[in-house]
């Protein structure tokens, strides 16, 4: 999920594919609604490729590049 202009809604799936554009990660994303969501946390996703948010259990694969 690069970045890019267009909203999407937060919470609404499990797994997002992110690059090394979406660094540093966090959750909701830019681009994602927030109105409706948790606070933005940042997560450690470099050393291991994987992280989940502790907030909404969306889980984040960084995508080989």
């Amino acid at each position: 999920m690069s970045q890019n202009t267009s909203t999407v809604n937060t919470n609404t799936k499990n797994h997002y594919e992110v690059s090394s554009a979406d660094l540093p990660l966090h959750c909701p994303m830019d681009g994602m609604t927030l109105w409706n969501s948790h606070p933005k946390v940042f997560l450690p996703i470099e050393k291991t490729g994987q992280a989940k948010c502790p907030y909404c259990g969306a889980e984040f694969t960084l995508k080989g590049e």
